[in-house]
């Protein structure tokens, strides 16, 4: 069906008091024999399925609004509403529900939606009380109305009863201008009655009454009788910030008088709403979710209108890319699109990706890196707020968008080099900037929200792109701040030799604890692309410097950072560790930190305490065999002597593996022997001449029977080599750590020869100490 009159959009009014949109299809209606009844169906104009089947009961409540809305109740907590193309085809279908009801279609509302056991009720009041009969509208009797309009709000038969009253005769059009009279005569107490009046009226939810009031010619007046609140000293003056303060600007000129009058009624509405009216209270919050409603699809119609002018929005791109433009015109361009992503939040799921497709294939992407790169901080905080409506929508546009960027000399260039620019130099002392742009960073780097399905190269390519072009440029700050680590510490606060990325600055702590966080991220989430550039820019060790900043938060980020790589149990990472000798900046800071129990001090202990659980034997055994005896002493908790148990077990199961592999060799000799002297004399010769080549025998035999004579004369061992094992070269998991000691002069006692000596002379850790210069005061001590 192509008959544009006859299209709408299907709303259902959701538990929030918000409209949802079920879709888009073309009414008719016609008789349903299963519903016995002339119904409305709605079948969708995409596949023809059936989106609404609702019969029109005698007994529903209809209400026909802002000429192309009908909405109506089937059931308790179930609203409807048909939004239709074209007022004509309102009109068409209006007139349909009221034959079947047999009403004047004149009427804005078919009956009054009250139940037979209210009715019965309410014939049992007083017939004063049943009809509400409205007094003449005079100025003497505005206090009369006033009280009438807030006696009814308690009653919901009584607030249709006034409603109906108040739309007829023109009502509430002469009571508007009682109150031009009122303010020329500066009659006070009847500008207190009239601000009831209007505020009570309002919260009768009635869509036919906001039409009246929310009309070019009444709005203001409405203003106007809601800023003569009875509890204030003096009124409030809304209309002159509506009509001087708050600017429309048409930064490409509207000529679509309809969508003009919707924008500015649009904005006088959510003004009220917002502003004047004070905040409902539990029992008046549904009071107003017609009003609510009436905004939500003033916005819808809006967005659509100006996403159908192609023309309109290519203008606007236009002049957004322009060299020429202005820079003041550039200003209110970019704040055109701000509105207007806001606006499209209104919209359901569906709608809202039209309409970033629309913003996509005009180029809103290409122009946003070039006016997010512009001094004016108005145009690049506008231009970030849009950036955020676009990540939102979908990561995935941008990201392909950026990879598909030309790949010029500099990188600078670039939509993301831009971003990550624009949070280093955010020049808010909370960074508020830079705050949102590294949850969007955080947003396009996340591999959870990259479409393998549909592209399986995604993730691997663009992580590939960031990690190449852009990374680099996130971690200048870091760089730059820790080259070296007595930089920070020359230089004083106050001095005239500041360095503006010391990390002792506070705005620059902040925005280093930032980075750490984005890369700690990544340590999480981008194992192979996050460990290489660790490996090669010696990362951990930059960021470890960090550890001495006075902002504690800073310390504790770069802690933290170094405790995601550790519960990565990665081995590469753990050889990396123990190679520079990372966890002394860790250990000087818990020293320093003494006995104070705070964060800093939690968090270290933490960190130790994951590696004994977890028993990572090859950081176990570094830690250990260097920083034991300062920390020996810390015994508020046993992760420390935890740390000692867990060595000395993992050097006692590699003596005993050492042991019974002797045991095996000693033992297969034994019976070789006896079966050698027990050989027959005639065979005696060939078994000679077997046992020659000495690669038949066990290669330790020799080294075997040398330390068993040696143990026999008593003799010392000092000349006997230990045979090698796989174990003696490294530990279980790959690292040299295990043999980290120095060997000693040993005096062998037995037959077997351990593997490694640890030695416990005070002599030998002093020479120990004296070889190790890389070692701080703070740890010798």
């Amino acid at each position: 069906m192509s008959d544009t009159r006859r299209r709408v959009k299907v709303y259902t009014l959701n538990e929030d008091r918000q409209w949802d949109d079920r879709g888009t299809g073309h009414v008719s209606s016609t008789f349903v024999e299963r519903l016995k009844g002339i119904s409305l169906l709605v079948r969708a104009e995409s596949d023809g399925s059936l989106l609404l089947e609702s019969k029109i009961s005698p007994n529903t409540a209809y209400q026909k609004q802002q000429d192309t809305l009908i909405v109506w109740s089937e059931a308790e907590n179930y609203d409807l509403a048909l939004s239709f193309q074209e007022k004509a085809g309102c009109d068409e279908i209006w007139e349909k529900i009221c034959q079947v009801q047999g009403k004047d279609p004149a009427l804005e509302i078919t009956q009054d939606p009250i139940d037979e056991s209210e009715e019965e009720r309410f014939e049992e009041m007083p017939e004063t009380s049943h009809l509400v009969e409205l007094p003449p509208c005079e100025l003497a009797r505005l206090e009369e109305i006033a009280d009438l309009v807030t006696s009814v709000l308690s009653s919901p038969i009584r607030r249709e009863k006034l409603a109906l009253a108040l739309m007829s005769e023109g009502y509430m059009k002469k009571l508007l201008q009682l109150f031009q009279v009122c303010e020329d005569l500066d009659n006070r107490e009847g500008l207190h009655h009239l601000y009831e009046i209007v505020r009570g009226v309002l919260f009768l939810n009635k869509a036919a009454l906001f039409e009246v009031m929310f009309s070019d010619d009444c709005i203001m007046d409405v203003v106007g009788c809601l800023e003569f609140d009875p509890s204030l000293v003096q009124p409030k003056k809304h209309r002159e910030f509506l009509t001087k303060t708050a600017k429309f600007k048409e930064v490409i000129p509207i000529t679509d008088s309809e969508l003009r009058q919707k924008i500015h009624q649009t904005y006088r509405v959510q003004y009220i709403q917002d502003i004047i009216l004070p905040t409902p209270s539990v029992f008046e919050e549904n009071f107003l979710s017609t009003l609510t409603s009436f905004i939500f699809f003033n916005k819808v119609e809006i967005v659509s209108m100006l996403q159908e002018d192609e023309k309109f929005l290519t203008e606007v791109f236009a002049q957004l890319t322009d060299e020429a433009t202005e820079d003041g015109k550039r200003r209110e361009l970019v704040n055109f699109f701000k509105e207007f992503c806001a606006f499209s939040q209104t919209l359901q799921p569906q709608n809202r990706d039209a309409f970033f497709k629309t913003l996509a294939n005009l180029g809103i992407l290409p122009a946003l890196e070039i006016v997010m790169g512009m001094d004016d901080l108005q145009v690049r905080a506008a231009a970030t707020d849009i950036f955020s409506y676009l990540v939102e929508f979908s990561p995935s546009m941008v990201r392909e968008f950026v990879m598909q960027e030309p790949q010029q000399t500099d990188d600078d260039v670039l939509l993301i080099n831009v971003v990550i620019k624009q949070m280093i130099c955010d020049s808010d002392p909370e960074l508020g900037g830079a705050v949102q742009l590294m949850g969007l960073l955080r947003t396009l780097i996340d591999p959870e929200n990259m479409l393998a399905p549909t592209n399986k190269t995604e993730k691997t390519e663009f992580l590939s792109f960031f990690y190449k072009y852009c990374m680099q440029v996130l971690t200048v700050p870091l760089l730059a701040s820790t080259v070296d680590e007595k930089n920070c510490k020359d230089l004083q606060e106050g001095s005239t030799k500041i360095n503006p990325v010391c990390p002792d600055n506070f705005q620059t702590a902040q925005l280093l604890a930032l980075i750490l966080e984005l890369l700690t991220f990544c340590v999480e989430h981008h194992t192979y692309h996050i460990k290489t550039y660790i490996m090669n820019k010696d990362l951990l060790r930059r960021v470890l410097v960090l550890m001495n900043s006075k902002h504690t938060f800073l310390a504790l980020c770069a802690l933290r950072f170094m405790r995601r790589i550790i519960g990565q149990k990665d081995e590469y990472y753990n050889r990396y560790i123990v190679k520079g000798n990372l966890f002394e900046p860790v250990i000087n800071t818990l020293l320093d930190n003494g006995t104070r129990y705070n964060l800093l001090n939690s968090a270290i202990i933490e960190l130790f305490e994951f590696i004994k659980v977890e028993d990572i034997k090859s950081l176990i055994a570094h830690i250990i065999d260097n920083y034991y005896k300062a920390l020996e002493s810390i015994e508020y908790v046993q992760t420390f002597k935890g740390l000692k148990g867990r060595y000395e077990q993992e050097k006692d199961r590699q003596t005993l593996r050492l042991n019974s592999r002797y045991r095996r060799d000693a033992r297969t000799l034994d019976e070789d022997e006896e079966m050698w002297f027990n050989e027959d004399e005639d065979d005696d010769g060939e078994a000679i001449e077997k046992s020659r080549p000495e690669e038949e025998f066990p290669e330790s035999y020799g080294k075997y029977m040398e330390a068993k004579k040696g143990a026999a004369n008593g003799t010392n061992g000092a000349n006997c080599k230990p045979a090698t094992s796989p174990t003696s070269a490294a530990s279980p998991n790959g690292s040299p750590a295990m043999s980290a000691a120095p060997p000693a002069t040993t005096v062998v006692k037995t037959a077997m020869v351990g593997l490694v000596d640890y030695p416990d002379d005070e002599d030998e850790e002093d020479e120990d100490e004296e070889q190790s210069p890389r070692k701080r005061p703070r740890l010798g001590s």
